[in-house]
């Protein structure tokens, strides 16, 4: 939800236009976002596609474009060249984290009926650091293998720590950072229990940083690139898992382990999405079965495939339709919604620890969205000449991780 945007200067003339539409992509995540928070339950039946489309792969698409991102930010720059010493590498980045993290416990204690991804974000941004400094080949490949590795990692270490069958999903609490204890919950959570752990959300920031390197948008060919890949990756994906699951018998299997290990799931309409409704960012460690699974949240390496794939093409598409007038014209509330992703998330977050709190509705949403792109947009047009029309949340992180240079 942070995006590095410094990238603007080395695009030449039309980089506005490209970088713009990378921010329109981002305005769209900040609306299935909405979806997810305060639309109705995801149901397959008319106007509830969308969000079934939203659900799961709004947090996917947010930390892909966080590594691309990164990568935007490098743009003429080899790894080698990315500068040294604590004050120049490490400092404003751990600055930043640290306002992050904050930001992330205090709307957490706040309780907005919603699992606040602000703390994840920080060790993303973290444990990403290292690999912009590695070969594009070097880091396409570590992409690669992080998309099967992060989600096995979680699938093994989880009976380890106590969560094969349940328990996962949780978001760090301001509370416990108390005490000892509380400090390794906090850690686990973040790294492999939580509700976005780095096990098996990191793979999208590496892939992220993967394409940045791979595709530079000031090329033609690169965005049609993106979106032949990301929808060869998205079919993969999603159609790997479907024939597994409703072809090969998994979800029989699937059925037989529930009624083994979570018979309180038996009961529902859906006995394999109720399981996985209670585990976020994970899948139950009690059959090798749930790894062919690609439901919302499961965080398998075929939904992260999947979820990757929709991103790639995504970028590729918006990419495409901003070399037209009209396309550009079209995507203009979004790219400004997009270049406040933080500010809008945050405000969002406050809204629904307070008057909105527990809304669910397409009302509720079409509000949410409505107000969003409206004041985005007027925010943009009235500091148009200003530092400022990247949001408010965002000047103040540039502020403190830059000083006046950031304006």
């Amino acid at each position: 939800m942070t995006g590095t945007r410094t990238a603007g200067t080395g695009l030449g003339a039309g980089g506005g236009g490209r970088l713009a539409a990378v921010d329109a992509v981002r305005g769209l995540a900040v609306l299935g976002m909405f979806a997810v928070h305060v639309g109705p339950g995801p149901r397959p039946e008319g106007a509830g596609y969308l969000i079934v489309a939203a659900d799961g792969r709004a947090p996917a698409l947010f930390t892909l474009l966080a590594g691309f991102s990164l990568a935007l930010a490098q743009r003429g720059r080899a790894p080698a060249e990315q500068p040294d010493g604590w004050a120049r590498r490490w400092r404003p980045l751990v600055i930043r984290c640290a306002i992050l993290a904050g930001l992330g416990l205090l709307l957490a204690a706040l309780w907005p009926g919603i699992l606040v991804i602000l703390a994840f974000f920080a060790v993303y941004f973290l444990a990403a650091e290292p690999f912009t400094r590695l070969s594009t080949r070097v880091l396409t490949a570590v992409a690669g293998v992080s998309v099967a590795a992060g989600p096995l990692l979680s699938f093994l270490l989880g009976p380890v720590f106590g969560y094969e069958a349940s328990g996962r999903g949780a978001v760090p609490e301001l509370t416990a950072l108390t005490g000892w204890e509380g400090l390794a919950r906090v850690l686990c959570e973040l790294l492999l229990t939580g509700a976005y752990p780095l096990a098996t959300y990191f793979p999208y920031v590496l892939v992220g940083l993967a394409l940045g390197r791979l595709c530079d948008l000031r090329e033609g060919r690169a965005a049609r690139r993106m979106a032949a890949w990301g929808a060869a990756a998205a079919a993969a994906g999603y159609g790997t898992a479907w024939v597994a699951t409703h072809v090969l018998g998994g979800r029989e299997r699937l059925l037989d382990v529930i009624a083994a290990r979570h018979p309180e799931a038996l009961g529902t309409a859906d006995p394999v999405r109720e399981v996985l409704r209670g585990q976020f960012g994970a899948v139950p460690s009690t059959s090798w079965e749930w790894l062919l699974v690609a439901d919302p949240y499961s965080q398998t390496p075929l939904e992260t495939v999947g979820n990757a794939g929709v991103g790639c093409a995504l970028i590729g598409l918006f990419v495409l339709a901003a070399r037209g007038r009209a396309g550009a014209r079209l995507q203009r509330p979004l790219a400004a919604l997009g270049a406040m992703a933080l500010s809008a998330y945050v405000l969002h977050a406050l809204v629904l620890a307070g008057p909105a709190h527990g809304a669910a509705s397409w009302g509720a949403l079409a509000g949410f969205a409505g107000v969003a792109l409206t004041v985005a947009w007027a925010w943009q047009l009235h500091w148009a000449d200003s530092p400022l029309r990247r949001g408010p949340l965002e000047h103040l992180l540039r502020l403190a991780t830059r000083g006046r240079r950031a304006a």
